[in-house]
């Protein structure tokens, strides 16, 4: 008797252990991962504070094309899908940055290539973000035909395009939102101004989906 005693314990105890264990994941479940984003490219502008002869430099560097009936600037391609773009007043436009570093790099990249065709830029490059594109998850199923209504500055067109355009009040930012909850963003000039704005809109769309 004392041992079938005994038994009946040891399997109410486990038991009870699987019902405490049952109970926590369901509350890791429950609970809503954080958003997450990363910047997929960054568009920066900057002075070389030099005239650039466009022509020399297009024929004495493979990597480049120039059309001036077409457009006035010179194409540079340079390595991991970087590209710039050179006026023949110096200034220059950057794309395919991943980060603000890698954009100062690029500039470095452009500063070494024209070194290459004699054209030495002596004074320090002003550079400015222009726009940083990100994209990401909130980890949130979306009702876009509800957010349409309830969104300030929403626009919806599921028959031209599958994404909902929330342009943020009073901000020069911009996202599509997506009914499986990836987001892209638009219009931030650094990756602190997308953290923040991925963040009020996560406190947005909760209060919405009360």
């Amino acid at each position: 008797m004392a041992q079938k005693t005994k038994k009946r314990k040891t399997s109410s105890k486990k038991t009870k252990a699987k019902k405490a264990t049952k109970k926590k994941t369901t509350k890791k479940s429950t609970k809503s991962k954080k958003p997450t984003y990363h910047i997929q490219n960054v568009v920066a502008s900057a002075s070389l504070h030099h005239d650039i002869p466009l022509e020399k430099v297009t024929i004495k560097l493979p990597n480049t094309e120039y059309n001036p009936e077409q457009f006035p600037g010179l194409v540079l391609r340079l390595v991991k899908g970087k590209t710039a773009l050179i006026f023949s007043s110096g200034k220059i436009v950057c794309t395919g940055a991943k980060s603000e570093a890698e954009v100062k790099d690029t500039v470095k990249m452009i500063i070494k290539e024209l070194k290459k065709v004699n054209i030495y830029i002596k004074k320090k490059p002003d550079i400015t973000i222009q726009n940083m594109v990100a994209s990401g998850d909130i980890n949130m199923t979306l009702n876009l035909n509800k957010l349409a209504f309830k969104l300030e500055n929403a626009e919806y067109e599921p028959e031209q395009f599958p994404g909902l355009v929330y342009k943020v009040p009073n901000s020069h930012i911009t996202f599509l939102l997506f009914g499986t909850g990836k987001i892209v963003c638009t219009g931030a000039k650094n990756e602190k101004e997308i953290k923040d704005a991925v963040n009020k809109l996560v406190v947005t769309l909760k209060k919405i989906n009360k």
